[in-house]
């Protein structure tokens, strides 16, 4: 009897546990499967956008490089250019944002070839860019460009094909008040949790279901302060968005790396080897600011050949590529980030078969050359492979080191119509050299970086 009472009871918490779907643990959280979409997709588009954007100096921590860290520069620009009286919130009227065409910037951001965008809802500065119930005073409707921009833009991307709809939103603020006194009852409190951060990330996902929620501003204190796991657990059971919204790693200081659904680890995030988990590498054009930044010279701006070297060392090793662009106060986003981005589309306009839904092959890096990243996908019962090729060999002979070749190996270049002639490495297990019939650079139509596809390799 006592062991059919112990079955009993076992039925009924796992009965119960069913019904609660995620419990709000990491372990229960971190069980529930990525959404294949994230994967799939490869690329996305940030925009860091806010009231930064207007004095447009040193970024999205103009506020706190003002007034916490008092970065010389910073303290000169503001004293030499604004009144002694002059305030942050003062910037705020100036977010006018009169020249802001969603629809605009969706075709952009599609002509990139990325598949989902993630807006800035709010910075650390604490405004937020659409019509708060929580940020009175202190957002897009109330104060400056008087419009909700994140449901905009949510409109516009959705309108796209193929494109996902995504928000950041960083869980403290600079200069809160209820922050700030939380922090020093040293986190005993959660005065600023319970009536702003949770509040807005509920109000956000129920008004306008965006499928991720990039986390931010955590590092501060653990996750318990901030009721992490008990916002996941309401998203991934009960939500909008519940079966197909993906979320990253910053949740508290102690979960980068750690905790979420997929990992960011740190901004820039980029290892070069094959990772475990899921990942993403945020990254920007403006090599030196996430905002905006008037005083950015060309040479601060990531060029194409580095735009598409990053993106393959990070597809290689399993990650995803979000690209960070900063628009102007006023609502453009300015001609060399465009240039940037639909340079990139028309490059996987040709190539894209080798970056989206791709896998990671048994190689990252040739094993001869840095010069060359690899990706590959199953494709009618075999696997291909694509050697993407960062720099035009020379004397028109690219050699790899790490394909296994077989007598059933081809060789073709991505863009060029002719199969290529190839021959094993001698004296060498693996390896290959592939002749290049004698064409230039521009008769592949391709301008920066060129993807050979190969099949019936042994590997």
């Amino acid at each position: 009897m006592a062991a059919v009472s112990f079955l009993r009871l076992l039925s009924v918490v796992c009965l119960l546990n069913f019904s609660f779907g995620y419990l709000p643990n990491w372990d229960s959280l971190d069980s529930r499967p990525l959404p294949e979409w994230f994967d799939q997709s490869k690329i996305g588009i940030f925009i860091h956008w806010g009231v930064f954007s207007v004095p447009s100096f040193s970024g999205a921590y103009m506020w706190y490089a003002w007034k916490g860290f008092k970065t010389p520069a910073i303290v000169k620009f503001m004293s030499e250019n604004y009144p002694p009286d002059f305030t942050y919130p003062d910037f705020a009227a100036q977010f006018t944002a009169e020249f802001y065409d969603p629809d605009k910037w969706a075709k952009i951001f599609k002509a990139s070839g990325a598949k989902y965008v993630v807006l800035v809802t709010k910075h650390h500065e604490g405004y937020t860019n659409w019509p708060s119930s929580y940020s009175w005073n202190w957002n897009s409707m109330d104060v400056g460009p008087k419009r909700d921009l994140t449901g905009d833009l949510a409109v516009a991307v959705r309108k796209q094909k193929d494109m996902k709809f995504g928000v950041y939103h960083s869980l403290f603020e600079f200069y809160n008040p209820l922050y700030l006194q939380d922090k020093a009852n040293n986190y005993t409190t959660q005065e600023f949790v319970k009536t702003k951060t949770l509040p807005e990330l509920y109000e956000l996902v129920n008004k306008y279901h965006p499928e991720l929620i990039w986390s931010d501003g955590a590092w501060e204190v653990d996750d318990f302060y901030w009721n992490s796991t008990d916002f996941l657990a309401w998203l991934y059971n009960s939500s909008p968005v519940k079966d197909s919204v993906v979320v990253n790693d910053r949740w508290g200081k102690n979960t980068p790396c750690k905790h979420g659904g997929y990992w960011n680890c740190k901004d820039k995030y980029n290892p070069r080897v094959l990772q475990k988990h899921k990942w993403e590498n945020c990254m920007t054009l403006d090599l030196g600011s996430w905002g905006y930044r008037r005083p950015a010279t060309y040479e601060d701006i990531i060029s194409i050949e580095a735009l598409i070297k990053t993106l393959a060392e990070t597809i290689s090793c399993g990650g995803n590529l979000l690209i960070n662009v900063g628009p102007t106060h006023d609502g453009r986003i300015i001609p060399i980030f465009e240039e940037r981005l639909r340079q990139l589309g028309s490059w996987l306009d040709l190539n894209g078969e080798a970056i989206y839904s791709s896998v990671p092959w048994t190689y990252q890096n040739d094993t001869l050359t840095s010069d060359v990243w690899y990706t590959s996908k199953k494709a009618a019962n075999q696997t291909v492979v694509y050697a993407i090729v960062l720099n035009w060999p020379k004397n028109d002979l690219l050699i790899l080191g790490s394909p296994l070749v077989t007598s059933a190996t081809q060789v073709d270049l991505i863009g060029y119509t002719a199969e290529l002639s190839w021959r094993a490495l001698p004296e060498v297990e693996t390896g290959m050299m592939i002749t290049i019939p004698p064409v230039s650079v521009n008769t592949v139509t391709c301008k920066w970086a060129w993807v050979f596809r190969l099949t019936g390799l042994g590997n």
